[in-house]
């Protein structure tokens, strides 16, 4: 469904469909106008933070918009093999070791390359599947489901299973529901998505439904305002390959097209507008926190330098300029950071985030699962600082002469660390990689 990665090797990251993995400091920005706390879920003590946080605005304007079809394609990225160690000269055992040690790399980075030549995945120079086999991996279908295993087994749906998949996509996860014998309400921004869902599962009679909106706005689903609650909550975040590969979407600084990056119409304003009206102040703080870009000073002054000549219009104009001003090192894109910064901005997607999980207990049954899947640094800190907090009984600061109960216990984590794809997975759908998902259950009654 949605996917995106957690550092920026190449587009595919800039997605999720990632993000970089966590530049701390930077000190050519001491002097940053802006904190962290101004992100939610980045700041310190989100724990107090995430419910009053809300989602401003992506409902405020909605606009006609044309989302056009673009070829269904699954791209991926291929991991850098490792890097061989030099082995000297040393005596006796040690050397012996070390060369056993220099084989063992050899052997493993000759496992990794016949597993990738097997899976008839050839990258080309943005780290992507050509054009054919990218339609061969993905004939017939809007894109590939990511940790479908792992979904089906800690969902584990069942007949009269109500179940709403809050990030529907191409609807590979809502199929598996419903071949349990679920009923599967979907929830999607786009429409495009939807409408390709709606067909691709008509089969499927009452059992599935769809509802237009961010999943952030969940409380207004009209069967939760009607007091229904759900068996499960799924949460798939990021873009979808889709999205992504379709030039007139916006998202692709490899593909010409609007510089537009809605995940649908009713997001207030495209990556146009804010790019071109943004202050150079705003830009820098969007691109240091959505994308922990080290340099987000100099990209933020060069946009504001060239929109003086020329407002952006396409997206290949943004990816020149962004190039033109911190230069190209090796494989990496230098516009990915800022990319992924600016389509988190347009579709205010931490904030979303920060909403829906607020709202997941007044959703949820008792004894109902949650499953998020994360492929951002930023995104997968909220969820487990949120999960944490409300699964810990009791709690403890500096200064209390015993630790006390905790009031917003509200879960029990399933799985106490993030779940990641095996390498079976990464091999037919590289951008899983980056993905991590976490699991917990409404417990059954407030302690």
């Amino acid at each position: 469904m949605w996917l995106t990665s957690s550092a920026p090797i190449t587009e595919a990251a800039c997605a999720p469909i990632g993000g970089a993995r966590g530049l701390r400091s930077v000190g050519a920005l001491k002097n940053f106008p802006a904190t962290q706390d101004s992100a939610p879920g980045t700041a310190r003590g989100f724990g107090n933070a995430t419910d009053v946080r809300a989602a401003p605005g992506w409902l405020a304007a909605r606009r006609p918009g044309t989302f056009m079809d673009g070829q269904p394609r699954s791209p991926g990225t291929e991991h850098p093999a490792p890097l061989d160690t030099m082995v000297r000269a040393a005596s006796g055992w040690l050397s012996a070791r070390l060369s056993w040690l220099s084989e063992s790399r050899d052997v493993s980075r000759k496992t990794s390359c016949a597993a990738a030549q097997a899976s008839s995945i050839v990258m080309n120079e943005a780290n992507e599947p050509s054009e054919a086999q990218a339609e061969a991996l993905n004939k017939g279908g809007y894109h590939l489901p990511v940790l479908p295993t792992e979904i089906a087994e800690w969902m584990n749906a069942k007949p009269g299973d109500f179940i709403i998949d809050a990030t529907l996509g191409g609807g590979g996860h809502s199929e598996m529901f419903l071949k349990a014998g679920a009923e599967v309400l979907g929830v999607d921004r786009d429409p495009e998505a939807l409408e390709h869902t709606r067909a691709k599962l008509a089969e499927y009679g009452s059992r599935f439904s769809t509802w237009e909106g961010n999943f952030s706005n969940l409380l207004e689903i009209p069967a939760i305002k009607a007091g229904r609650k759900a068996d499960g909550l799924l949460l798939d975040l990021g873009v979808s390959s889709r999205q992504l590969d379709s030039a007139t979407r916006g998202f692709s600084f490899m593909r010409e097209g609007p510089l537009d990056m809605r995940m649908g119409p009713s997001s207030p304003r495209t990556a146009a507008e804010l790019v071109n009206q943004s202050s150079e102040a705003e830009l820098t703080r969007i691109l240091f926190e959505f994308g922990e870009e080290p340099k987000a000073r100099r990209i933020a002054a060069a946009i504001v330098k060239q929109r003086e000549v020329k407002p952006f219009a396409t997206t290949l104009e943004l990816a020149s300029c962004i190039e033109t001003a911190v230069g190209r090192q090796g494989r990496i894109h230098p516009a990915t950071r800022a990319f992924q910064a600016i389509r988190m901005a347009v579709n205010e997607e931490l904030e979303s985030l920060a909403t829906a999980l607020a709202a997941v207990p007044q959703v949820l049954k008792p004894g109902g699962r949650l499953l998020v899947i994360t492929f951002h640094s930023l995104e997968d800190r909220m969820v487990k600082r949120y999960l944490r907090h409300r699964s810990t009984p009791m709690i403890d600061e500096p200064g209390w002469p015993a630790p006390r109960p905790n009031p917003d216990l509200q879960f029990e984590l399933l799985a106490r660390k993030a779940i990641a794809p095996g390498a079976a997975e990464i091999s037919t759908n590289p951008r899983s990689r980056s993905s991590k998902l976490r699991v917990a259950r409404l417990l059954e009654t407030k302690p």
